[in-house]
């Protein structure tokens, strides 16, 4: 028998432990390839970077249509020249886009909508809780402020310099002053930092594509050769009225008084005479400027002045290329804030009367009621006892009357006109009349014209 050799006694762990180590299985040549390696690396590595990018795109498109931080619609002012940086940091402190230290959710927000070329300075309006993408979409389009500005009717250009000139909005100085008669009195918009010489432009075309627009439409019959004369007629009906409804038959007086060759004795065109641009004289007319000699005064001169006297609107050149079709040679002041328009000389002597007449009235009737005890302390009459009646007073002195000189043929009395305001429009209504051009048998004192 063999035998057999002594078993050693060994642990329970030793037993477990194979008496041999396997050998590790070799790694292929092909695994060990450089190419395997670095194609895995690129994998791996693009990989990573597309979940890096679909997470940020996420994270970017939350970021920029998430609402904002704005309560209210707010206005904003974007200088010139700046940039991103510049750009983020305004919106920040506006409370447009939320604060970011570094700038760098807005800067992404740009360079990933491929803004950044885009960027417009001006003045814009968000919106409330306007979004990222909303903000920068409202700068790149370049949506700004547009800042209303109304022209009224009737001011000359001189007035309407001076108020461009006093209006922030606007930059710049003007090169020149426009002509008369030269701009169309409308609202215009405009955003803010518009040059001075960019608005008077704008306002230039604008009247002569109207002029033009009017001309082509003209009653043939006028008396008026060119545009430029209808333009100065219609500055006269301008600030005579500034009633709709009475534009055509004031433009129809004048119209009939160019016909018969008689003066058009308008007094808005001695005050222009008298003060040009400026365009009010700031008191009454005295008795001797009616007669005293100016190109544009039509008390003095025949036909038309040699210019406008204020910048006419729509209506008036209108109403000058299509008056009424009337014979009214006269017009005086109703009382009411309109005119009564007459064909003869007698019938306008009527209305000046009546309109003296109610003149009086009223300044008794002011004069009462400024003298009047108070009645505070009066006790109340008895039930059935008479009230007691206020003391008359003496009527005030009554404006001086026109003299009384028969009309000539060749010449009228004059039309009542109205003094222009401030703005162009007419405040209030001059009464005095004046006689027809004869000359009083004694030359009166200088005085002031009668309100």
């Amino acid at each position: 028998m063999s035998q057999r050799p002594p078993i050693a006694p060994r642990s329970p762990r030793a037993a477990l432990e194979p008496e041999q180590v396997p050998q590790p299985p070799k790694h292929s040549q092909r695994a060990r390839s450089t190419f395997v390696v670095v194609g895995n690396a690129i994998m791996t590595f693009l990989v990573v970077a597309m979940l890096g990018v679909g997470a940020v795109f996420f994270y970017g498109k939350k970021t920029m249509e998430a609402k904002g931080p704005l309560t209210e619609d707010k206005v904003v002012n974007i200088p010139p020249r700046a940039g991103m940086t510049d750009i983020s940091d305004i919106l920040q402190r506006a409370g447009v886009i939320p604060a970011d230290r570094w700038n760098l959710t807005f800067i992404g927000s740009v360079l990933a909508l491929n803004a950044r070329s885009g960027l417009k300075s001006g003045e814009y309006l968000f919106q409330k809780n306007a979004s990222l993408r909303d903000v920068i979409g409202t700068i790149v389009d370049g949506k700004v402020v547009q800042h209303s500005i109304t022209i009224p009717e009737g001011l000359t250009s001189e007035q309407i310099v001076a108020r461009l000139q006093d209006n922030d909005i606007f930059t710049g100085a003007l090169k020149e002053q426009p002509r008369e008669g030269t701009l169309l009195p409308d609202t215009y918009n405009f955003p803010r930092g518009t040059p001075r010489d960019q608005v008077i432009h704008r306002m230039q075309q604008a009247q002569k594509k109207v002029l033009a627009e009017v001309w082509a439409r003209r009653n043939a019959d006028i008396p008026v050769r060119s545009p430029e004369q209808l333009v100065t007629l219609a500055s006269i009906v301008e600030k005579e009225t500034g009633r709709a409804d009475e534009r055509s038959r004031v433009a129809a007086v004048f119209t009939n008084r160019l016909r018969q060759r008689i003066k058009l004795q308008s007094d808005p065109t001695i005050i222009y005479g008298l003060v040009g641009g400026k365009g009010t004289l700031g008191r009454p007319i005295k008795r001797s400027e009616i007669t005293q000699p100016s190109p544009y005064n039509t008390y003095v001169i025949d036909g038309l002045p040699p210019g406008p006297i204020a910048n006419p609107g729509r209506a008036s050149l209108e109403a000058t290329a299509n008056p009424a079709r009337t014979r009214d040679l006269f017009f005086v002041a109703d009382g009411t804030g309109g005119h009564s328009f007459t064909e003869t000389y007698d019938q306008h002597q009527k209305g000046v009367a009546k309109l003296r007449a109610m003149e009086r009235q009223q300044q008794n009737d002011t004069v009462d009621a400024d003298d009047q005890p108070p009645v505070a302390a009066v006790p109340a009459p008895a039930t059935g006892a008479p009230a007691a009646a206020a003391p008359s007073k003496p009527p005030g002195a009554a404006p001086k009357a026109a003299p009384k000189a028969a009309p000539k043929a060749s010449a009228p009395a004059s039309i009542i006109a109205n003094e222009p305001a401030a703005d162009g429009a007419a405040s209030r209504k001059r009464t005095a009349k004046r006689a027809p051009a004869a000359a009083p048998a004694e030359p009166e004192p200088e005085e002031e014209k009668t309100q």
